[in-house]
C-alpha cells in the first residue's frame, strides 16, 4: 500500500486529483492507496465533504482517507508527499511578496517532512512559485534525500506537445515530449529545438521559424494568465493531470532515447548551479531520476536559459533570509 499525503486537497486541483488516485491512475490498478488529506482549518469542513465524496465513489483500492490542519500528522510515515496548496498571487500582489507569503508555509511544510514523513518520502510541488517552493522544503527537510524533490514543468510540457500538435495538424502522442527548462514561469524555456513530430524535427515538419520563437513560445508562456482571464480561475483539471503524468514517469522506467520535464535538484549539468531547482529533461528507472546529459543548446536557446536561470536565482535571493 502507498500512503499518499496531499495538501491543499479541499482546492480546485485537489478535487479533480483525488478521485484519479482513488481509482489507481497514479500508481496502478493493483496498488492499494491511503490517503492523508491536508488543509487549512477554515477550509477542514469543505475537506470533509470531498472525504465524503471519495466514500461514496466506493474505490477498491482506496484503504483509508484521512483530514488534517497539522502537517506533522498528515506527512506521517508518508511514501509520497503531493504539495498543492499555497497562496495564490492577487490583484497588485508582487511576485517578492508572494514568494515570502509562501515561503514561510513551504519552509513549515520543509521542516514537518523531515519529522514525520519516511526517509525515502518522494515529495512533488505544485504551489506556485513551485521551483523555489521545492527548494525551500527541500532545504528544511534535513532528513530526506534532496534527489526526492521535484517540482512540476509536466503540466508546461503537456502544453507545448499539444501547441505543436495543433500546429502540425497530428495527434498528441505523434509528438516527442518537449524538454521545459528551467522555472515554472513566464521566463521557461520549451525546447522546441530538439522536438520531433512523426520522428522528424519539429522545425522540418513545421517550417515556420517565426512561429517556433515567436506564437509557440509565448503561448506555452503565458498559458496559465490565458486561462485564469477565461474561467476566473487557475488550471485545475490539466494540473492535476500533470501530476499524474509526473509520478507516473518517475515510478516507470523511461523508454530508451526518451526523457521527460521535471524540475529536479542541480547537479551541475548544463552549468546551473548545484542545489538549485531547475526544469531539466529527466529519465528514470523506476526508482530514481537522472538528467539527460548531452544536448546541445544553440544561441537562441542559452540565451532563453539564461533568463530563466536569472530569475531562480534572484527567487533564491529574495528567501534566502528566511532559510538562515
Amino acid at each position: 500500500m502507498i500512503k499518499v499525503a496531499v495538501t491543499g486537497a479541499a482546492g480546485q486541483i485537489g478535487y479533480a486529483l483525488l478521485f484519479r488516485i482513488a481509482a489507481g491512475e497514479m500508481f496502478g490498478a493493483d496498488t492499494p492507496v491511503e490517503l492523508s488529506l491536508l488543509e487549512l482549518d477554515a477550509a477542514l469542513p469543505a475537506l470533509g465533504g470531498v472525504a465524503m465524496e471519495l466514500e461514496d465513489g466506493a474505490f477498491p483500492l482506496l484503504r483509508k482517507v484521512s483530514l488534517f490542519s497539522d502537517p506533522v500528522e498528515a506527512f506521517r510515515d508518508c511514501d509520497w508527499a503531493l504539495l498543492i496548496g499555497s497562496v495564490p498571487r492577487k490583484a497588485g500582489m508582487e511576485r517578492g511578496e508572494l514568494l515570502k507569503v509562501n515561503a514561510r508555509c513551504f519552509l513549515t511544510q520543509g521542516k514537518a517532512l523531515s519529522e514525520s514523513a519516511k526517509p525515502e518520502c518522494k515529495v512533488l510541488v505544485v504551489g506556485n512559485p513551485c521551483n523555489t517552493n521545492a527548494f525551500i522544503a527541500k532545504e528544511c527537510a534535513i532528513k530526506l534525500n534532496p534527489a526526492n524533490f521535484a517540482a512540476m514543468t509536466m503540466l508546461d510540457q503537456n502544453r507545448a506537445v499539444a501547441q505543436l500538435a495543433l500546429k502540425a495538424g497530428v495527434r498528441c502522442n505523434e509528438v516527442s515530449p518537449v524538454a521545459i527548462w528551467g522555472n515554472h514561469s513566464s521566463t521557461q524555456f520549451p525546447d522546441f529545438c530538439h522536438a520531433f513530430i512523426r520522428g522528424v524535427p519539429a522545425e522540418v515538419f513545421v517550417k515556420d521559424p517565426g512561429w517556433f520563437k515567436g506564437v509557440f513560445l509565448e503561448k506555452v508562456q503565458q498559458r496559465g494568465t490565458e486561462i485564469i482571464k477565461a474561467r476566473g480561475f487557475s488550471s485545475a483539471g490539466s494540473a492535476a493531470n500533470a501530476i499524474i503524468d509526473t509520478v507516473r514517469a518517475l515510478r516507470t522506467p523511461t523508454p530508451p532515447g526518451m526523457f521527460f520535464s521535471a524540475a529536479v535538484v542541480s547537479d551541475g549539468s548544463y552549468g546551473i548551479p548545484l542545489g538549485l531547482v531547475f526544469g531539466f529533461p529527466v529519465c528514470s528507472d523506476g526508482k530514481q531520476y537522472q538528467i539527460v546529459q548531452g544536448i546541445k543548446h544553440d544561441v537562441f536557446a542559452q540565451e532563453k536559459i539564461a533568463v530563466t536561470l536569472k530569475e531562480l536565482l534572484e527567487e533564491k535571493e529574495q528567501i534566502r533570509t528566511l532559510l538562515i
